[in-house]
């Protein structure tokens, strides 16, 4: 899986929770002033839970489909740990 497919259904899934979250409001709000404090909720949700799953400790939780590619600095630094414990 690609790292742009990823990230798209990381955000799908974010998005999906931040709505569900705000979804009963935004039913029981009628017209569009009262509407709006609720999509800035959902946004702000979906905001926090992205920086929330972008957490190392999180992604260990998450299915390994949905987790982020490791960087290459991360795999490059378990090699040289690897190798020092080897010594």
């Amino acid at each position: 899986m690609t790292d742009a497919t990823r990230r798209t259904l990381r955000t799908l899934v974010q998005t999906t929770i931040a709505l569900a979250a705000t979804m009963p409001a935004i039913v029981q709000a009628s017209g569009i002033p009262e509407t709006l404090p609720w999509v800035a909720g959902a946004l702000a949700i979906a905001g926090g839970l992205s920086r929330v799953m972008a957490l190392p400790s999180v992604q260990t939780l998450m299915p390994a489909w949905l987790r982020s590619e490791p960087s290459v600095d991360d795999e490059l630094l378990a090699l040289r740990r690897k190798e020092d414990a080897t010594e």
